[in-house]
């Protein structure tokens, strides 16, 4: 080979290098173009004063109510021996076989005039109460994550197409974490959807952002009482945390109390045990049902998530009917078995003598008639 021609393979080579770097460069930015909107917006001018005006607002984030029953967490910040487990202890936290899923009878006739449940997985739930359909923190990306590219996946497919759902009367978001509040979906749900979306203080800012028209978005702080129709919703207390970003708390959280003229049905977002079950159950029970988080506890973070056993206390002091769990069996985000939720939440159940449905993603609860728990994740785990 002369010089020449070296020289000419060699430019050659730095421009197919340069041409693949700034193709990969190209992919990267395309697969994060989203990143910023999906982090939201913080609420401004005349919602922010909202804000402020607060009980649970002050010192610019949201708090807690003050809990003599919330459990300790393990430690307080970064926690090595937690990092370790969740590193490489990770045997088990996935289903070993396919998660069996229930498609939803085609052609959805009108809602129950009692009270029925439709599980979707994770805490996407359709919840009927005498005639009127509510919408469960929706999520049906393929992960829970402000990128599509990263972030934990989906262990079973969405059991229905978000575009098949029937017409709901309001979506309800408890809060503002990847897992409960997806923009993608609340995009497709602009779309295919003209209910209203219910959500607790600041998160309006978020939906404002992802394209929500403002008469389809109702902020309210605990306590507060939304009407439509014969339908009413009350954000109630939890336990919790909020944040998208690196802020922690510019948003509010919460748990949801759905009301009809006669039946009603409880939900309580993702939460540490507190006193706010009982005196939400004496407030606004008894319920028909309550749909109760059950899933990724741990001794770190004792605080903002109940174990099963937590699960089963607070459902009693809600003075709840039917328990259905939530909160598990669809993403990977606790450091406990896949299965271990409902093992323990079964035990917890009979020596308390709590009712108790464990539908597969999918399955439709009718609240007066439900089935008995048959295993279905045993075979799966």
């Amino acid at each position: 080979m002369s010089e020449a021609q070296a020289g000419t393979t060699h430019r050659r080579g730095r421009l197919a290098a340069l041409a693949a770097l700034a193709a990969g460069a190209g992919s990267v930015a395309w697969a994060l173009r989203d990143l910023p909107a999906a982090f939201g917006r913080r609420p401004d001018g005349e919602r922010e004063e909202r804000l402020r005006n607060s009980p649970q607002y002050r010192d610019g984030v949201f708090h807690n109510a003050p809990s003599e029953l919330a459990r300790p967490t393990a430690q307080a910040g970064i926690d090595v021996e937690t990092v370790r487990r969740a590193l490489f202890q990770r045997d088990g936290r996935t289903p070993s076989h396919p998660v069996p899923t229930v498609r939803p009878a085609e052609g959805a006739g009108p809602a129950a005039e009692g009270v029925a449940v439709t599980w979707y997985g994770h805490a996407s739930a359709l919840v009927e109460v005498e005639g009127a359909r509510v919408l469960l923190d929706p999520i049906w990306s393929e992960r829970c994550s402000p990128a599509a590219q990263v972030g934990p996946r989906r262990l079973h497919p969405v059991p229905v197409e978000l575009e098949e759902l029937p017409q709901v009367d309001a979506v309800l978001i408890s809060h503002d974490h990847y897992d409960h509040l997806d923009m993608a979906t609340v995009r497709r749900l602009v779309r295919s959807q003209s209910a209203p979306f219910a959500v607790p203080l600041g998160i309006g800012a978020h939906l404002r952002r992802w394209g929500v028209p403002e008469h389809r978005i109702i902020e309210l702080d605990w306590n507060e009482t939304c009407t439509l129709g014969e339908l009413t919703v009350t954000l109630t207390a939890a336990h919790h945390f909020s944040g998208r970003g690196l802020t922690r708390n510019t948003t509010l959280w919460g748990s949801w109390v759905i009301a009809g003229p006669n039946r009603r049905v409880y939900y309580t977002g993702d939460s540490g045990y507190f006193e706010g079950y009982a005196r939400i159950g004496a407030q606004h029970g008894p319920f028909d049902a309550a749909l109760v988080q059950v899933g990724a506890y741990d001794p770190a973070w004792a605080d903002i998530h109940m174990t099963p056993e937590d699960a089963v206390l607070a459902h009693r002091e809600l003075d709840a009917g039917l328990l259905v769990p939530v909160h598990w069996c669809t993403f990977n985000l606790g450091l406990h078995p896949w299965a271990e939720p409902i093992e323990r939440l079964l035990v917890a159940a009979k020596e308390q003598g709590v009712p108790l449905a464990v539908p597969r993603p999918g399955e439709r609860v009718d609240i007066d008639n439900p089935p008995e728990p048959d295993g279905w994740w045993e075979g799966v785990a």
